[in-house]
């Protein structure tokens, strides 16, 4: 590519040409201000066709006249005429320059004044060159902003991965799939809307600011409110305002809303993400089962095209019916080990040492279970898995079974070895709710923590709750199995970063 600013690929990583590039591009700033074309003045450009529309329109748009705008990604500079490729939010496109047409000055002012970087506004018309390329043959031109920094250079681009998560507005130039990704997310949470609009659920807001630290195994972010001179705390989920409303009489809402956790970051968690929660009246985790399989169904169908998707060069089979196994039926499975040969917590620990499955010295029946689980089960579930029947001790705010109340009915769904959601027949029983509750901020305190009880949530349950049944799971996974990226950083635009020292 060609940058009169003298940037090459042979110049680009040095702090010292770096400064001269920039020195250059800010002499051409003033130069244009001085000679009464100051870019930054420009308020609006009316533009007529993206470059989307010009490419798959062309049949009928050739030779009419267009109005384009959009970034130079490249320019050949010849003698009489001249090329440029600018991209817009739709895509790329072709922009022939002529001398006879611009006129001597308006070329010249292309040529020299003109770098990478810059947004122009063309107007023309359309036609294809003798190669075939769909292009815009400019008559006027139009410097709509002047770029001051030089993008990275067109061989190796922004590859950097941490420079490209700081620098999203960067890697959104000059890296176009990860433009595509964003778009993808947009289109996964339109569709979970209109599925769930379809199927009567109201969608609404709840508060993200908490006045209470819940006993839930999530740590909270902590603010400080001065008006009322109280601390808050950012929200760990919405499943309890949510609740609220069931109580209230909506009998189908959900919320896709920007969840908070003062915790760890890996390639899976972020401290902020989004989740979708929704409660149905009058169903339990069997219907929430269902309700899954079709909605997951449905985005791989719309969005990749079928229920078969390749996701890290595994390929998963998203079409109903899913497998379905209890957590003992999966750890039997896979460990070779009963839950029902335990006598006691005592004889669950021992087995637990034996089979090198780590768990805390007081850990129960159920807490083995679920390292078991943990070790042994999860990195096998690779195709759409319900794992249900969940211990009670880890599930405090789901219904215990009717027929084994040692265990609750819960599932959560794996794909690719990774936990996807979380759902229950939601627990309405406010007096077992509150022993649980009570449980839940007890060992929470005696990890030095600060947690309560939500005293307003029980209340509502006393005004008695419907049975229900209820679901969360995350957006950010979703995307990133639909759209096969690796890392949850790459489908946050603007993940957190330890900032850089300054």
């Amino acid at each position: 590519m060609t940058d009169n600013s003298g940037y090459t690929p042979e110049t680009a990583n040095t702090a010292e040409n770096l400064s001269e590039l920039l020195k250059i591009r800010r002499e051409k700033l003033n130069a244009l201000r001085q000679a009464g074309r100051d870019p930054f003045r420009i308020t609006k450009f009316d533009v007529t066709h993206s470059s989307a529309q010009i490419r798959e329109n062309f049949e009928s748009l050739e030779g009419s006249d267009t109005s384009v705008a959009g970034r130079i990604i490249t320019r050949r500079i010849m003698g009489k005429a001249s090329f440029a490729t600018i991209q817009d939010g739709s895509g790329r496109i072709q922009v022939y320059f002529r001398r006879d047409d611009l006129g001597e000055e308006e070329y010249e002012f292309f040529k020299k004044q003109l770098d990478i970087g810059d947004i122009i506004g063309v107007t023309g018309f359309i036609f294809k060159t003798k190669t075939g390329e769909i292009s815009v043959h400019a008559k006027t031109l139009t410097l709509l902003t002047k770029s001051l920094l030089p993008l990275p250079e067109k061989f190796h681009g922004l590859t950097d991965t941490e420079l490209r998560y700081r620098q999203r507005y960067v890697d959104l130039i000059v890296n176009p799939e990860v433009k595509e990704t964003f778009i993808k997310r947009s289109a996964i949470i339109r569709e979970i809307r209109e599925f769930l609009d379809s199927r009567g659920f109201v969608e609404v807001d709840t508060p993200v600011l908490h006045t209470i630290s819940i006993g839930a195994a999530a740590r909270p972010f902590v603010t400080h409110l001065n008006a009322l001179d109280i601390d808050m705390y950012l929200r760990i989920e919405t499943e309890l305002y949510l609740k609220r409303l069931i109580v209230g009489g909506f009998e189908r809402v959900y919320e896709v809303g920007r969840i908070f956790r003062n915790e760890g970051m890996d390639t899976r968690h972020n401290p902020e993400f989004t989740s979708v929660e929704l409660y149905q009246a009058y169903t339990d985790y069997k219907g929430m089962m269902e309700l899954v399989e079709e909605l997951y169904s449905h985005l791989a169908k719309k969005i990749c095209g079928s229920y078969k998707i390749v996701y890290q060069g595994k390929e998963i089979d998203m079409s109903p019916p899913w497998t379905k196994m209890t957590m003992r039926e999966a750890v039997q499975k896979y460990a070779g080990v009963s839950y029902d040969d335990w006598a006691d917590d005592e004889s669950a620990r021992k087995c637990a040492k034996e089979h090198n499955v780590e768990c805390p010295d007081n850990a129960t029946r159920g807490e083995v279970l679920e390292a078991f689980f943990e070790t042994y089960v999860e990195d096998k579930l690779i195709q759409p898995t319900f794992i249900y029947e969940y211990p009670v001790e880890i599930s405090p705010l789901a219904k215990r079974c009717p027929d084994n109340p040692n265990f609750t009915e819960r599932f959560e769904f794996f794909i690719n070895a990774s936990e996807m959601g979380n759902a229950f027949s939601e627990l309405n029983d406010p007096i077992d709710q509150r022993a649980r509750f009570e449980k839940q901020v007890a060992e929470k305190r005696a990890q030095g923590q600060n947690a309560q009880v939500d005293e307003d949530f029980l209340c509502a349950l006393e005004y008695g709750m419907p049975p229900t049944g209820g679901l969360g799971f995350g957006v950010d996974r979703l995307v990133m199995l639909l759209t096969d990226n690796a890392s949850i950083r790459d489908v946050l635009l603007f993940p957190t970063m330890k900032p850089l020292q300054q």
